[in-house]
């Protein structure tokens, strides 16, 4: 059962909406490379609000993806990028369909 999952929510600096968009879509190949990533949502939320939503079988995948190449590429180019730092909330999934 998917036990875990990451809810991760920022705000693009004024003028830089299309840079994170072009980042979050262009992250897709990093995480279908990740096998204990089960599920890899990027989100748009409103006009400079995005998010990434990821689900995990255990606490080991959830940390293994915290410290992988998506998690690295977003610090990386978080003051180009973001407003302010992400929120990145572990999660404990309730129940899942």
């Amino acid at each position: 059962m998917i036990k875990k999952a990451i809810l991760a929510r920022f705000e693009a600096k004024p003028g830089k909406e299309k840079e994170v968009e072009n980042f979050l879509t262009s992250a897709l190949p990093l995480a279908e490379k990740e096998p204990e990533t089960i599920h890899w949502f990027a989100l748009k939320l409103g006009t400079s609000t995005f998010g990434i939503f990821d689900t995990f079988h255990d606490d080991h995948g959830r940390k293994v993806h915290l410290n992988g190449p998506i998690a690295a590429a977003l610090m990386a180019n978080a003051s180009e990028l973001l407003a302010h730092p992400p929120i990145i909330e572990e999660v404990e999934l309730l129940a899942v369909k």
